[in-house]
């Protein structure tokens, strides 16, 4: 490999290094080890942040770190605000998403959350986790959560 080659090649490297959400900031690829979905997510309590890849319309990848909780071992991901936010709409369209946690990514699919128990479970969990607590009178924030879940084509 000759020196301009080289160069090269560290520069793109580089450049998808930087290509990860970072906090606010969105990205477009999710870097890290691929691993099989796991039949419980508790692990995630350790995680405040995580990193979800959606599919957009105009076929490049988009990502943005988002919070998690679990119950009972089954992971949710919410979108606080979701008609402000784009990647909401995305997953309507396509579930199929990938999320980072640590240093591992899932292929997995999300799907929306309807059941009013299960969502106060989830608001609660996620409560707890994150040390939300709302104020007397004060109306629930605009959330959208959804359920992780193994994709049905994918072989763990």
């Amino acid at each position: 490999m000759n020196i301009t080659s080289t160069i090269l090649t560290a520069c793109f490297a580089l450049l998808l290094s930087g290509c990860g959400p970072q906090e606010t900031r969105a990205g477009f690829l999710l870097s890290g080890v691929d691993a099989p979905v796991p039949a419980d997510w508790r692990f995630t309590d350790d995680n405040k942040e995580i990193a979800i890849q959606v599919h957009t319309p105009y076929l490049i990848p988009h990502a943005v770190t988002i919070w998690c909780a679990q119950v009972d071992g089954q992971l949710y991901v919410g979108a606080n605000a979701p008609q402000t936010k784009h990647w909401p709409g995305w997953v309507d369209k396509d579930p199929d998403v990938g999320l980072r946690i640590g240093d591992n990514v899932y292929a997995v699919r999300l799907v929306p959350l309807d059941d009013p128990n299960v969502t106060a479970e989830v608001q609660a969990a996620y409560g707890a986790k994150y040390q939300l607590t709302g104020r007397t009178g004060e109306a629930p924030p605009d959330v959208r959560y959804w359920h992780v879940v193994a994709r049905p084509d994918a072989s763990n």
